[in-house]
């Protein structure tokens, strides 16, 4: 590699570039990784994490509710939007000087620019304007929030600026059904703004077993959320002291804001993938093979840029796994099956494996043991609420291809199931594995209503 600049140079400082650039230094390669805007990407600067922080935020309202069931009296309970978004910024600003600190503490060197690809082995920095040569180069610059194409689209807001209001909206209306909108519906209600969450299809959460999205959309209607499906914003106007979002339906909705979460497309413009003959698939993303690898050798491409699973745990499994292929000695692919994923709904979905629809898609009988029940926290508070559970079984060798859950602590308890899940554990498995009680979880292995066909 003597001829190279650089053995490896990783655009895009996310959590899967960054463990990539990390993993392939201390395997002793020389790398270079390049971020335009702060290390840490989607998850940690606009994404998982201080979506994750808002949501803990929006909780407590019904923590204090439900406390008066339990013999506590909460008196001037009051919230503050800037408090938590500066403490918020406190945390992500915490988090980005510890990926600076890892990534460079492995050996690799931090290029703040954008850069361009000019070649297979090619690089320009933007910045200085300067190119460097390396064997492999690495696309991890993951994706940002669609847009709707319609008049005043520029009025609305989107995740990425939704965590940098100066105050909380009072009333807000969110295009779309997926998780995105969902959590953020839910956050934001959390908080005490009134919501419309407007979704073009007939359910929200597409993609999740049918169950859970029926379920968690009725729970979302009892807290207040007015959920309006087959409906679409089909313009956006602005009113000087409002913004005002006019549907299919000739409804005019007021708001202070209107949030516009339609899904997300990958980061592929404008970075040289043309010039280095790089195929894109009709998304947008870089199409790869199982190892990360695009139609160009020595150009790889992982986490939401190479439109698989576009989850952070995901990437950050196929950034190890190129770096260990290249530069370990020890090839291995990310097996992208039952990947346990989570809504940070109110309440939220945790989920793994196959859902009921795409399990009999397969062909095969399949059985379904499903539940609904007051959780014990509730039969004091007085919260009309329940739990979820549903296992997805194939009836000829009672595997279990499929754990559903919606209530409090469902991905916790999703990411657990998720082992059993992957080393095929089988319905027998969970119902001579002893219940921990009281607890909801004690329900996956004490679960006997199997669902009629």
């Amino acid at each position: 590699m003597a001829d190279f600049d650089l053995d490896l140079f990783v655009i895009g400082g996310g959590s899967g570039g960054v463990r990539a650039a990390r993993i392939a230094a201390t395997h002793g390669a020389r790398v270079a990784i390049a971020e335009e805007y702060r290390m840490g990407g989607t998850c940690v600067i606009r994404g998982c994490v201080p979506k994750k922080l808002l949501v803990y935020a929006s909780r407590f309202a019904h923590e204090f509710e439900d406390a008066a069931g339990f013999g506590w009296t909460v008196e001037g309970a009051k919230f503050d939007w800037p408090t938590l978004i500066a403490n918020k910024d406190k945390e992500i600003a915490r988090l980005e000087a510890a990926y600076r600190r890892n990534v460079g503490g492995a050996g690799a060197e931090i290029i703040d620019s954008r850069v361009v690809i000019e070649g297979p082995n090619t690089v320009r920095i933007l910045k200085t304007g300067a190119t460097l040569n390396a064997k492999y180069i690495l696309v991890a610059t993951g994706g940002h929030p669609s847009l709707l194409d319609i008049p005043g689209k520029e009025l609305g807001i989107t995740s990425n600026e939704a965590f940098h209001l100066k105050e909380l909206p009072r009333r807000i209306v969110i295009q779309g059904g997926g998780f995105i909108a969902v959590e953020f519906a839910c956050l934001f209600a959390g908080l005490g703004s009134k919501v419309t969450l407007v979704h073009r299809g007939d359910e929200i959460l597409r993609g999740f077993d049918d169950d859970l999205r029926a379920h968690v959309r009725g729970e979302m209607v009892a807290r207040g959320i007015d959920v309006r499906l087959n409906d679409t914003i089909q313009k956006i106007e602005d009113h000087k002291t409002h913004r005002c979002a006019f549907l299919s339906d000739g409804a005019a909705i007021e708001a202070d804001q209107v949030m516009l979460a339609v899904g997300r497309s990958p980061n592929t413009k404008n970075i040289g993938l043309e010039a280095a003959g790089v195929k894109l698939a009709p998304s947008g993303a870089v199409a790869v093979d199982e190892t990360s690898r695009s139609n160009v050798p020595s150009i790889y491409a992982i986490g939401d840029v190479s439109g698989r699973i576009a989850l952070t745990p995901v990437a950050i499994r196929e950034g190890h796994a190129v770096a260990d292929t290249l530069f370990g000695n020890k090839p291995w692919n990310v097996d992208h099956k039952n990947v346990p994923s989570a809504v940070f709904s109110e309440p939220e979905i945790g989920t793994v494996g196959l859902s009921e629809v795409a399990a009999k898609k397969t062909g095969k009988h399949i059985d379904i043991y499903r539940t609904r029940f007051k959780p014990m926290k509730a039969t004091l508070s007085g919260r009309d609420t329940a739990i979820l559970m549903k296992l997805v079984v194939e009836q000829s060798t009672e595997k279990v291809l499929g754990v559903h859950i919606v209530g409090e602590g469902a991905a916790e308890m999703a990411q657990l199931a998720a082992i059993a899940v992957k080393m095929g554990a089988t319905k027998q498995d969970f119902d001579n594995t002893v219940a921990l009680h009281p607890t909801a979880a004690e329900e996956l292995v004490t679960l006997r209503n199997k669902v009629a066909d």
